[in-house]
């Protein structure tokens, strides 16, 4: 594994810290694995129900969008 910082809200904390002291999770690293791992999860999942080139269609949408702002 690797050691990377980040920054989080003190509320964002202040909520691990209070799942770790109910005994959810060993540690601030674990919940934070945990949830990055869930999320990428989901992620990936969107990802793969999309069809070929449909991701492509959406940026390039987006991309029109915001420069005929």
């Amino acid at each position: 594994m690797r050691i990377i910082t980040i920054n989080l809200p003190h509320r964002y904390l202040d909520a691990i810290q209070c799942l770790i002291e109910l005994g959810y999770y060993p540690s601030r690293s674990e919940a934070i694995r945990i949830a990055l791992r869930e999320f990428l999860g989901s992620e990936i999942e969107m990802f793969s129900k999309l069809e070929k080139g449909y991701f492509e269609k959406i940026k390039r949408s987006q991309l029109k969008s915001m420069i005929e702002l």
